[in-house]
Protein backbone atom coordinates (compact mmCIF):
# COMPACT_ATOMS: atom_id res chain seq x y z
CA UNK A 1 0.00 0.00 0.00
CA UNK A 2 1.63 3.40 -1.02
CA UNK A 3 1.92 6.33 1.52
CA UNK A 4 -0.61 8.12 -0.26
CA UNK A 5 -3.45 5.52 0.10
CA UNK A 6 -2.18 4.88 4.26
CA UNK A 7 -2.77 8.63 4.71
CA UNK A 8 -6.64 8.76 3.10
CA UNK A 9 -7.30 5.36 5.24
CA UNK A 10 -5.95 7.25 8.54
CA UNK A 11 -8.03 7.74 10.78
CA UNK A 12 -8.20 10.90 13.34
CA UNK A 13 -9.16 8.59 16.27
CA UNK A 14 -9.12 4.71 16.69
CA UNK A 15 -8.50 2.14 14.34
CA UNK A 16 -9.09 0.95 10.56
CA UNK A 17 -8.88 -2.66 10.12
CA UNK A 18 -8.48 -3.88 6.13
CA UNK A 19 -8.30 -6.55 4.23
CA UNK A 20 -7.84 -6.28 0.93
CA UNK A 21 -7.81 -9.36 -1.50
CA UNK A 22 -4.68 -10.40 -3.06
CA UNK A 23 -3.62 -8.48 -6.41
CA UNK A 24 -2.45 -11.67 -8.03
CA UNK A 25 -3.53 -13.02 -11.16
CA UNK A 26 -7.50 -14.82 -11.26
CA UNK A 27 -7.72 -13.02 -7.31
CA UNK A 28 -10.96 -12.28 -8.01
CA UNK A 29 -12.36 -15.05 -9.68
CA UNK A 30 -14.72 -17.63 -8.03
CA UNK A 31 -13.54 -21.09 -7.58
CA UNK A 32 -14.31 -23.33 -10.32
CA UNK A 33 -15.72 -26.16 -8.15
CA UNK A 34 -16.84 -25.99 -4.13
CA UNK A 35 -13.85 -27.87 -3.03
CA UNK A 36 -11.48 -25.37 -4.63
CA UNK A 37 -13.50 -23.02 -2.34
CA UNK A 38 -12.18 -24.42 0.98
CA UNK A 39 -8.74 -23.47 -0.28
CA UNK A 40 -7.23 -20.30 1.62
CA UNK A 41 -8.44 -16.94 -0.19
CA UNK A 42 -4.98 -14.84 0.12
CA UNK A 43 -5.81 -11.13 1.76
CA UNK A 44 -3.37 -8.27 2.67
CA UNK A 45 -4.38 -7.02 6.31
CA UNK A 46 -3.74 -3.61 7.30
CA UNK A 47 -4.15 -1.90 11.13
CA UNK A 48 -3.81 1.24 10.42
CA UNK A 49 -3.71 4.63 13.48
CA UNK A 50 -3.26 8.01 13.74
CA UNK A 51 0.67 7.16 13.96
CA UNK A 52 1.09 3.62 12.79
CA UNK A 53 0.44 0.85 10.35
CA UNK A 54 1.02 -2.28 10.17
CA UNK A 55 0.88 -4.73 7.95
CA UNK A 56 -0.08 -8.32 7.73
CA UNK A 57 -0.43 -11.73 5.12
CA UNK A 58 -4.10 -12.95 6.22
CA UNK A 59 -5.23 -16.46 4.59
CA UNK A 60 -8.85 -17.03 4.98
CA UNK A 61 -11.20 -20.47 4.40
CA UNK A 62 -14.60 -21.26 5.26
CA UNK A 63 -14.42 -23.12 8.27
CA UNK A 64 -10.92 -22.77 9.71
CA UNK A 65 -9.47 -20.05 11.22
CA UNK A 66 -7.58 -17.32 9.53
CA UNK A 67 -3.64 -17.54 9.53
CA UNK A 68 -2.28 -14.25 9.69
CA UNK A 69 1.17 -13.14 9.76
CA UNK A 70 3.06 -9.64 10.63
CA UNK A 71 4.84 -8.66 7.51
CA UNK A 72 7.10 -6.89 9.63
CA UNK A 73 6.23 -5.48 13.18
CA UNK A 74 2.80 -6.53 14.95
CA UNK A 75 0.66 -4.31 15.82
CA UNK A 76 -0.09 -3.69 19.54
CA UNK A 77 -2.30 -7.03 21.01
CA UNK A 78 -5.46 -5.76 21.35
CA UNK A 79 -5.60 -4.17 17.42
CA UNK A 80 -4.21 -7.53 16.10
CA UNK A 81 -7.02 -9.58 17.87
CA UNK A 82 -9.18 -6.84 16.44
CA UNK A 83 -8.05 -7.73 13.20
CA UNK A 84 -8.21 -12.11 13.82
CA UNK A 85 -12.02 -11.60 14.66
CA UNK A 86 -12.68 -9.65 11.37
CA UNK A 87 -10.82 -11.95 9.46
CA UNK A 88 -12.41 -14.83 11.29
CA UNK A 89 -16.40 -12.93 10.74
CA UNK A 90 -15.23 -12.33 6.85
CA UNK A 91 -14.46 -16.33 6.74
CA UNK A 92 -17.70 -17.01 8.50
CA UNK A 93 -19.82 -15.01 6.42
CA UNK A 94 -18.55 -16.55 2.89
CA UNK A 95 -21.37 -19.53 2.73
CA UNK A 96 -23.80 -17.55 3.28
CA UNK A 97 -22.70 -15.10 0.75
CA UNK A 98 -22.49 -17.92 -1.66
CA UNK A 99 -25.72 -19.01 -0.86
CA UNK A 100 -26.84 -15.41 -1.59
CA UNK A 101 -25.58 -15.59 -4.63
CA UNK A 102 -22.77 -12.87 -3.83
CA UNK A 103 -19.19 -13.59 -4.33
CA UNK A 104 -17.99 -15.55 -1.33
CA UNK A 105 -14.72 -14.01 -0.70
CA UNK A 106 -15.23 -9.95 -0.79
CA UNK A 107 -12.57 -8.12 -2.49
CA UNK A 108 -12.28 -5.25 0.32
CA UNK A 109 -13.35 -5.30 3.84
CA UNK A 110 -12.76 -2.24 5.47
CA UNK A 111 -13.84 -1.60 9.29
CA UNK A 112 -13.36 1.58 12.10
CA UNK A 113 -13.29 1.06 15.44
CA UNK A 114 -12.87 3.89 18.04
CA UNK A 115 -14.18 6.20 20.78
CA UNK A 116 -17.99 5.35 21.01
CA UNK A 117 -17.80 2.12 18.30
CA UNK A 118 -15.78 -0.85 20.24
CA UNK A 119 -12.23 0.37 21.22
Amino acid sequence: MTEAELARLRPRDGARFLLERAAAAGAHAEPATADAAAEPVRYAGWVITPTAAWGYAVALASGAEPEIAAVDAPAPPELEKTLVMIARLTARAAPSRREDGQPPWPPRVLRWRGPGRGA
